[in-house]
């Protein structure tokens, strides 16, 4: 992906991606064999999952999913702020 992105831009990054993520889902539940929908489903899952991984990496895990990919040895995400509230580069 990029060189550690600015918190802010990389939230905004990881909501485009999950958003386009859901509709194209949405779509093939209507349209299983459109392979172009799946290229496209394909491109933006990866792309949210690099994104999360970044941001795991870089400012804590936002699911589950990914905390293994922070730097942290303990359950500390309660005390980091939270993805809604102002954050900063």
């Amino acid at each position: 992906m990029r060189n550690c992105a600015c918190r802010e831009d990389l939230m905004k990054l990881i909501n485009e991606v999950s958003f386009a993520v859901d509709d194209v889902k949405l779509y093939l539940d209507t349209h299983p064999c459109d392979e172009s929908a799946m290229e496209y489903f394909r491109k933006y899952s990866h792309m949210r999952n690099e994104a999360l991984k970044e941001y795991a990496e870089n400012y804590g895990p936002l699911t589950v999913d990914t905390v293994i990919y922070s730097d942290s040895e303990k359950w500390n995400w309660t005390s980091e702020p939270w993805p809604w509230q102002e954050g900063g580069c």
